[in-house]
């Protein structure tokens, strides 16, 4: 509870600090969007309101990234020949001594890419899928089966992204070369963001976020896993509750 009072006062004191200085600040982000924005009456929205929607970014935007970057690195660490030739990848294009390379320099990575999207998929942190309402009209149908307006529909995104029929046999191991030769209906089932106009908003900054953790941590240290398990908590977000290894400097990049 504390921790969460925390957070709630980072989004009320930049929610402050932005409207007290709305005439002097002039950078673009999602703050300046949502004070862009207005209600069905044309009306901007509140304080309270902003306040609000800014803590929703803040835990959108930070426990689903942790809880990525702990699935990944327990996975990687779970077959080391991934880490070998995720490490090399790295060693390509990052120079020696520097501690974080910059998004340009790890964005086209190709193996890098893979291994994310494979641990996006093989964990799904937003696992149970966002709740959807049918709109008022006849309903819809779907796979032959048809839904009444007001009907709540989610699409549950652990169950496909683990679907044998989709991904083969080994659906439920974690390949990253399988995003090497991915078919169109895979790409298709592939959802750990949602899909249409109420996907998530911060999907591009989560994709730079991960790319960059990623690249940094697993270029500048060697690890040890000390787990057999990943457990995790299961509700809206599937939360591992620890990852323990060990880490070491490389002598590579000293």
């Amino acid at each position: 509870m504390e921790a969460i009072e925390n957070l709630a006062g980072i989004a009320t004191a930049r929610v402050n600090h932005r409207l007290a200085n709305a005439d002097k600040i002039d950078r673009v982000d999602l703050l300046a969007r949502l004070m862009e924005g207005k209600d069905e009456n044309g009306n901007k929205l509140g304080r309270q309101e902003l306040t609000a929607e800014a803590l929703t970014q803040l835990i959108a935007g930070s426990d689903t990234t942790s809880n990525t970057s702990c699935a990944l690195l327990f996975h990687c660490l779970k077959h080391p020949q991934v880490v070998r030739k995720l490490q090399a990848e790295l060693d390509s294009v990052i120079p020696a001594g520097l501690d974080v390379p910059t998004f340009d320099m790890v964005r086209e990575l190709k193996y890098l890419e893979c291994v994310i999207q494979e641990t996006m998929r093989i964990h799904s942190t937003s696992s149970l899928g966002l709740p959807r309402l049918v709109p008022a009209g006849p309903g819809v149908e779907v796979l032959g089966r048809h839904f009444p307006p007001q009907t709540v529909l989610s699409v549950p995104s652990y169950t496909i992204h683990h679907s044998k029929e989709i991904w083969g046999p080994d659906a439920d191991e974690f390949v990253p070369e399988r995003w090497l030769k991915v078919t169109e209906r895979q790409k298709a089932a592939f959802i750990p963001f949602s899909y249409g106009p109420r996907a998530c908003v911060g999907r591009n900054v989560a994709e730079m976020e991960l790319a960059l953790i990623v690249s940094t941590v697993f270029h500048r240290y060697d690890f040890e896993l000390y787990q057999d398990v990943l457990e995790t908590r299961e509700g809206f977000l599937r939360k591992p509750l620890e990852c323990m290894v060990g880490l070491k400097k490389r002598a590579s990049v000293s």
